[in-house]
């Protein structure tokens, strides 16, 4: 039986490729730039599986020209760039790699939280250009303290969640605001559930882990940012659109939040002359919140694990869209 024809659009980690490659004709996108679409498209014209990153937009575009293609495996816990829509009426199965990277980024939105509190890339450049000539000064570098403040979580899913139990750590007052009541998280923590306008009111930090949906876009505008404190910080490491950039930027540029800390932009990468990143009360990164080497060979080898499942007629892992198996049931193909 011939084997399965699989194109990745990247190097993934060797941990999850090399399953891949055993089981799977498969073809690899050397490049460390994504695919553009017109080469996804080709590639995608005679395959049974992809393996898609965020960058990579999946559409009835790509769909139209893949007759053969079965299932998305997709390498990332959201999934936005995939029309989970179109595919389920084709019969195509979309998968993806949740729960592994939930302390890793859990880790790095307070790694951003305490980066951007205690000025600590702001002092790192201090040192390195040659401006720290006094030795100690009770005015240098004033940040804002984090022990036994108010944290407001903006999403208390798996990963907001995972954030909430690290401010436990600090003594923090945890409000979160979510469409679902996290009855557990309240007993646990002592968190407490309130509305978007009331945790942004209250909180000294704010930490989004919402997915990227219609009704999150641009859930944090120039009206929302309005009701921070003007001590506040913002933390952002979900999807970039939550936030309306150009209300951040003036929300900072004047004053009325104290700073932000950024692993997603609303166009990634982002621009050089993005204004935000002429801001020393910013702290940035270039969406690496799971980049972890644990993290991501998991991931990588979540993938595999979707895709042999899929194909030995098993309900794959990490099934995005399960109204498909009633269009497409489940069948063995290897």
């Amino acid at each position: 039986m011939q084997k399965p024809k699989v194109y990745v659009t990247r190097e993934i980690p060797e941990r999850g490729l090399k399953i891949i490659k055993e089981r799977f004709e498969t073809e690899v996108w050397s490049e460390y730039a994504p695919p553009p679409k017109n080469v996804i498209i080709e590639k995608a014209r005679n395959v049974d599986a992809l393996v898609s990153l965020l960058s990579d937009k999946i559409d009835a575009e790509v769909f139209d020209a893949a007759p053969k293609l079965k299932i998305v495996s997709q390498l990332a816990v959201g999934f936005d760039n995939i029309d989970v829509t179109e595919a389920t009426k084709r019969g195509i199965y979309i998968t993806n790699t949740p729960g592994v990277l939930t302390e890793t980024t859990a880790d790095f939105a307070w790694a951003l939280l305490m980066a951007v509190a205690r000025r600590v890339v702001e002092a790192d450049k201090y040192v390195r250009t040659g401006q720290w000539k006094v030795g100690w000064h009770p005015s240098m570098l004033l940040g804002r303290d984090i022990y036994g403040a108010t944290i407001g979580i903006v999403g208390a899913g798996r990963i907001g969640q995972a954030v909430a139990r690290r401010a436990k750590g600090f003594n923090m007052k945890i409000l979160y605001y979510d469409v679902i009541s996290r009855t557990e998280l309240e007993k646990e923590l002592g968190a407490k559930r309130v509305d978007l306008d009331t945790l942004l009111r209250e909180s000294d930090f704010v930490s989004i882990h919402v997915p990227l949906m219609k009704e999150t876009h641009h859930l944090i505008n120039a009206e929302k940012l309005k009701l921070m404190k003007k001590t506040a910080y913002l933390i952002n490491n979900a999807r970039g659109p939550v936030v309306d950039e150009k209300a951040l930027y003036e929300a900072l540029e004047e004053g009325k939040i104290a700073g932000a800390g950024l692993d997603v932009f609303e166009k990634e990468p982002t621009p050089a002359d993005n204004p935000l990143l002429k801001l020393d009360n910013v702290v940035v990164a270039p969406h690496i919140s799971s980049a972890s080497h644990e993290t991501r060979s998991k991931m990588a080898e979540m993938v595999a694990e979707n895709l042999v499942a899929f194909f030995e007629g098993r309900q794959p892992p990490n099934l995005v869209n399960p109204e498909v198996m009633k269009v497409k049931p489940l069948s063995k193909i290897i």
